[in-house]
């Protein structure tokens, strides 16, 4: 799996260990790292057998583990306990065995933010607002939110009750049968004057597929120009990105990535264009595949981008499924724009900048506050 926050196709790598007469040959480096090994096995042991109270050996893994890749400095290589491997893949896969709901935190409780649009939630009437009180009848409160999350996650088919309560109803029990739950990526809308809005805001397995849906929709209601929201869009899968940026730009390179031996990999696009005004908004949350979308519209001039700097992510991540529930990430090449920029640590300035107000920064705000899309609008509607 590739990742720029990138992901695209799965990676095991096997090294070959060479042996002479039976035993395995190392460089002077490879001994010097494997005898610190020797010292890590003997503080194990020493906080084993001193230590006052019960340990688990399996969390003393994981964490030196953890604290040997974070050696490297790069915080975009990591390992991945099993918890934090499961919520990668959830996060781009796009879908995971459920009963949708969006849930948070308010008032020390577990409050139900939106029911997932055909969930089994929103079937069986949980409402935004909701508060969750019991899970299988175990009581769950604001700091049991991941342990809540985990039990109404489970297998397709399986039931769970959730225990619900509601302002002036009070309580109620919904029994449940868990569904496969596809998380939305992309949500989109005609605005006034037949300019299609898009919202990316993420790259999972399914996004380009839906883009293409929302954008084929617009298409047919008569769109004669478009608006990509790509803010506070952090990434995500590479291949869903470029599959987008296909659609748009025509032909050419889309993106290339340069690893440690100076190989170049390039991912390119067909003749096949958008034809009508395209504006993206950008903003200091538009990272990653996000980014890799915004350098190629604006190289190859097939839009406008407006908004704020971007976030500055040129790296590329490797995910290794370590076959045990667990796994590692690795940051192994640098991403390049068509004209050949890395924005690494310097992000892309758009066309067009412009500021929300601070006011509006911290809060949801309507679109007839928003001056980002309101500019979008302004600068399509002269070129159609």
């Amino acid at each position: 799996m590739i990742l720029t926050n990138l992901f695209t196709a799965s990676v095991l790598i096997f090294a070959p260990i060479p042996f002479v007469g039976g035993k395995k040959i190392v460089s002077n480096d490879e001994y010097e790292f494997l005898k610190q090994f020797k010292k890590m096995i003997y503080v194990k042991e020493i906080v084993k057998s001193q230590y006052v109270d019960k340990i688990d050996e399996n969390k003393m893994v994981d964490g030196a583990l953890k604290g040997m890749v974070e050696g490297i400095g790069d915080r975009y290589t990591v390992y991945m306990d099993q918890q934090e491997f499961d919520a990668l893949k959830t996060h781009t896969g796009g879908s995971y065995a459920g009963i949708g709901i969006y849930i948070d935190e308010k008032d020390g409780k577990i409050v139900v933010v939106a029911p997932i649009e055909g969930s089994p939630a929103e079937k069986a009437g949980i409402k935004s607002g909701d508060f969750i009180i019991k899970v299988n009848g175990i009581d769950v409160t604001a700091k049991d939110m991941e342990k809540a999350v985990s039990m109404m996650k489970g297998k397709v088919g399986t039931k769970v009750k959730v225990t619900i309560y509601r302002e002036g109803k009070g309580l109620k029990d919904y029994e449940l049968t868990r569904a496969k739950i596809i998380i939305p990526s992309i949500k989109n809308e005609m605005l006034k004057d037949k300019i299609g809005y898009i919202r990316i805001t993420n790259f999972d397995e399914n996004t380009a597929d839906s883009f293409m849906k929302a954008l084929n929709k617009l298409k047919a209601e008569g769109m004669n120009g478009l608006i990509i929201d790509l803010r506070d869009n952090g990434g995500g899968l590479l291949d869903q990105a470029t599959d987008i940026a296909d659609e748009l730009l025509g032909k050419g390179t889309i993106v290339y990535t340069i690893d440690k031996n100076g190989e170049r990999l390039d991912w390119t696009s067909d003749e096949n264009k958008l034809n009508m005004p395209l504006v993206l908004l950008v903003n200091g949350g538009t990272a990653s595949a996000s980014e890799i979308l915004s350098g190629a519209v604006r190289d190859f001039k097939a839009g406008v981008l407006i908004g704020t700097k971007t976030f500055g992510k040129g790296l590329v991540q490797t995910v290794i499924d370590l076959k045990d529930g667990t796994g590692v990430k690795v940051t192994t090449s640098r991403y390049y724009t068509p004209s050949g920029e890395c924005i690494q640590g310097k992000g892309i300035t758009p066309d067009i900048v412009l500021e929300l107000p601070t006011k509006d920064t911290d809060r949801e705000i309507t679109k007839e506050e928003d001056i980002q899309l309101k500019k979008a609008i302004e600068v399509i509607k002269p070129k159609r």
